[in-house]
C-alpha cells in the first residue's frame, strides 16, 4: 500500500516514506494510518464514481416508472403521474435536508455514507417487487373476472422502495460535490489549486452528463428489452457497487468538521428582531454589533424591520472578545444582510417553479412515444423512456455552443468581452420553456388527430403512422430552457448571496423543482377534476387518444407566458444585481472572518449597475 501511496506523493514526501520504510524493518512496527497522504487526486474516481453510478442507478428508474405502475399495479393515469410527483418532490427536497445534516451534524462524508446505503436498499426494495409475485398484483389472465387491484401492503412497499430512494438522494446529491472539492482544501497557498480544482469540475459534471444518458438509454433499453427484474437488479447492483467504491476511499478521505448551521442564524435574527422590535433605531455605527474583527457596518435599509436584531441595548450585550454574550439576543449586522439577501431573491426563485413544472411532465412524453413510430431502422427503435437523452443533449451542445461559439463570436464583432447577465438568461429560458409546450401542444393536435383518423380512438395501444422523431423538438426547446434559466439562476444565486450562504444558493434550484412537484399534482388533479363529467373524457384520460393531452400543453404554455410576465415585474423590483466570477467564489473559503466581512450586498451604491434587469 506505501509503495501505491508513493506514486500519488511529492518526491520529499515520497523519500520520508523511504526513510519510515527502513525504520519500519529496524524497528518491526506498522506505520500509522495518519502517515498516509490525505485528500488530493487519488480521491477523485472514488467520489465521481460514487455520484455517477447513483445518478444511472436513480435515473434509469425513472423514465418507464409510468409503464410499470400502469401495467404491474394497474393504477390510473392520474394516480400514477401523482405518486411520481411526489417522489420527484421528496426526492429534489431532501437534499435540502441532507445539507443541514451533513453541516450541523454528521459531516459530509458520513451523509454521502449513509445515502448511498440508503440508495441501494432502495433499489434492492423496488428490485424484490419485480421479483416476487406477492409483491404487486396478480396477472389479469382469467376471462370474465375482474383484476385485483392493490392491496395496501403492497402499495406500502413500493412507496417504502420510493422513500428509501429519495433519502439516499438527499444524501449523496448535496454533499458530493462539495466534498469532493474539500479533498484539495489541505491549507496554505498552492498555485496549481485552482488549476486542479477547475479540472475537477469538469470531470463531475460530464460524468454526471454521461451517467444520466447512460440511464436513458441501457437502462431503459434493459427494461424494455429484457424485463423489470433484470431492469431493476442492474441499479439495485450499481447502487451496490457506489456505496462500495465510496467506502473503499475512506482512509485517504479529508474529513473536515461539522461547521455551525446557518438556517439557525436566520430563526435567531427573526427572534431578535421581534423581541426588540419597541426599540428606536440608532443613529451611529457603534450601536450596531458587527462580526468579530470587521469594521463598522450599517444595516441596509430595505427590510429594515431586521435591523433591529443587530441593535446593542446596553454594554453587557457584548463581550471583552466582541462576541455576543446571548445569540438569541443580539445578532450581527452579517447575520441580518444574510437574510435579507435570501428573502430579497426568493421572488425571482419562484419564478423558476413554472419550468420546472414543464419539465417534470415526464408521462405525457413516454405515452406519446409508446404510440408513434420509433424506429430508427428496421430492426431498432428508440425505448420511450429514451426520449429524455434529447433534453440532456440539447442541454450539452447549447451550453458548448454558448460558452464556445456564441460568446467568443458575439466579443469578436463587440471588439469587447460579451455575455448575457444571468438574470437575462433566466428571463430567456422562461420564454423557451413557454415555446417548448406550445410545440408538444401542435404535435400532440396532430397525433391525435391521426389516431382517430386511422380507427385508434379506442385503442391506445394502437401505433400510429406518424414519426416519434417529432419529439425531439420540444425535447430539445426543454433542454435549451433548462440550460439558460437553471444555470443562469444558479449563477445569480452564487453572485447575490453571499459566500458564507454558498450551500443554500446550491439548494435553491433544488427546493424549487420539490415545490413544483407539488404544484403540478394540484395542476394535474385539477384538470383531472373539472374537465371530465358525464359521458365526458378527461383531458388526461388514461387513454391518449381519448383525452386531450394538447389542451393541457397548451393550459401549461398560458401558466409561463403569465409566469414570463411576473418574472419582469420581479426583476424590475430586484433593481441591479452583482456580477462575479463563479468559479472562483466557489473555491474560496466561506468560513474565515476576514473574506466575509466584504460580503454585504452593496445594494446602496451611487454608481449604476450594468446587471440591472
Amino acid at each position: 500500500m506505501e509503495q501505491e501511496m508513493a506514486e500519488y506523493l511529492p518526491l520529499d514526501r515520497g523519500s520520508k516514506m523511504v526513510d519510515s520504510e527502513k525504520q519500519t524493518s529496524s524497528h518491526s512496527s506498522p506505520i500509522p494510518i495518519k502517515s498516509r497522504k490525505k485528500g488530493g487526486l487519488i480521491t477523485m474516481p472514488f467520489i465521481i464514481a460514487n455520484e455517477a453510478l447513483e445518478n444511472v442507478a436513480s435515473y434509469g428508474l425513472l423514465p418507464n416508472m409510468t409503464n410499470y405502475l400502469m401495467g404491474e399495479y394497474r393504477m390510473g393515469f392520474t394516480t400514477t403521474q401523482n405518486l411520481l410527483f411526489f417522489w420527484s418532490a421528496a426526492t429534489n427536497f431532501l437534499p435540502i435536508v441532507g445539507a443541514v445534516v451533513a453541516d450541523s451534524y454528521l459531516g459530509r462524508f458520513l451523509t454521502i455514507g449513509l445515502g448511498s446505503i440508503f440508495s441501494f436498499l432502495g433499489s434492492a426494495v423496488l428490485w424484490l417487487t419485480a421479483m416476487i409475485p406477492k409483491a404487486r398484483p396478480p396477472a389479469c389472465n382469467q376471462t370474465g373476472q375482474a383484476c385485483k387491484s392493490t392491496t395496501g401492503p403492497q402499495y406500502m412497499l413500493l412507496v417504502f422502495s420510493f422513500l428509501l430512494l429519495s433519502i439516499g438522494a438527499g444524501g449523496i446529491r448535496p454533499c458530493s460535490l462539495a466534498f469532493g472539492a474539500n479533498q484539495f482544501d489541505k491549507g496554505g497557498s498552492d498555485p496549481k489549486k485552482q488549476t486542479v480544482l477547475e479540472s475537477f469540475f469538469a470531470w463531475y459534471y460530464t460524468s454526471s452528463v454521461v451517467s444520466v444518458l447512460i440511464a436513458l438509454t441501457g437502462i431503459v433499453y434493459l427494461q424494455d428489452r429484457l424485463g423489470w427484474k433484470i431492469g431493476f437488479g442492474v441499479p439495485a447492483i450499481l447502487m451496490f457497487l457506489s456505496a462500495l467504491f465510496f467506502f473503499l476511499a475512506s482512509p485517504f478521505y479529508i474529513k473536515q468538521k461539522v461547521r455551525s448551521n446557518v438556517f439557525a442564524g436566520f430563526i435567531r435574527v427573526i427572534v431578535v428582531a421581534f423581541k426588540n422590535r419597541k426599540l428606536h433605531y440608532p443613529n451611529q455605527n457603534s450601536d450596531y454589533h458587527h462580526k468579530n474583527g470587521s469594521g463598522p457596518q450599517v444595516p441596509t435599509e430595505k427590510l429594515r424591520f431586521l435591523n433591529k436584531a443587530c441593535i446593542i441595548k446596553s454594554p453587557e450585550d457584548v463581550k471583552p472578545n466582541g462576541v455576543a454574550a446571548n445569540p438569541w439576543n443580539l445578532c450581527t449586522v452579517e447575520q441580518v444582510e444574510e437574510l435579507k439577501a435570501l428573502i430579497r431573491v426568493v421572488p425571482l426563485w419562484s419564478t423558476g417553479i413554472m419550468i420546472s413544472i414543464n419539465l417534470s411532465q415526464s408521462s405525457f412524453p413516454l405515452l406519446q412515444a409508446q404510440s408513434m413510430n420509433r424506429h430508427l431502422t428496421k430492426g431498432f427503435q428508440i425505448p420511450a423512456g429514451s426520449f429524455g437523452m434529447f433534453l440532456m443533449i440539447a442541454l450539452t451542445i447549447w451550453v458548448f455552443l454558448y460558452d464556445r461559439v456564441m460568446l467568443p463570436l458575439a466579443s469578436k464583432i463587440k471588439g469587447r468581452p460579451v455575455r448575457l447577465k444571468p438574470i437575462v438568461r433566466m428571463g430567456l429560458g422562461i420564454f423557451v420553456s413557454c415555446m417548448s409546450m406550445v410545440v408538444s401542444g401542435i404535435i400532440e393536435h396532430i397525433r391525435r388527430r391521426r389516431a382517430i383518423s386511422e380507427g385508434l380512438l379506442n385503442n391506445s395501444q394502437g401505433l400510429v403512422e406518424m414519426s416519434a422523431m417529432w419529439l425531439i423538438i420540444p425535447n430539445s426547446l426543454n433542454g435549451i430552457a433548462e440550460a439558460l434559466n437553471g444555470i443562469g439562476a444558479t449563477e445569480f444565486y452564487y453572485s447575490e448571496l453571499p459566500k458564507s450562504m454558498s450551500s443554500i444558493a446550491s439548494a435553491l434550484l433544488g427546493l424549487g423543482m420539490a415545490i413544483a412537484n407539488l404544484l403540478a399534482i394540484v395542476v394535474l388533479s385539477a384538470v383531472d377534476k373539472y374537465t371530465k363529467g358525464e359521458g365526458k373524457e378527461s383531458w388526461i384520460s388514461s387513454n391518449i387518444n381519448k383525452g386531450h393531452y394538447e389542451y393541457y400543453y397548451w393550459l401549461l404554455a398560458l401558466m409561463t407566458g403569465f409566469n414570463l410576465l411576473y418574472f419582469v415585474a420581479c426583476c424590475w423590483q430586484y433593481g441591479p444585481s452583482v456580477d462575479v466570477d463563479i468559479t472562483m467564489r466557489m473555491m474560496e473559503p466561506s468560513d474565515d472572518e476576514d473574506e466575509d466581512k466584504d460580503d454585504l450586498p452593496q445594494k446602496n451604491k451611487s454608481t449604476p449597475d450594468l446587471n440591472s434587469c
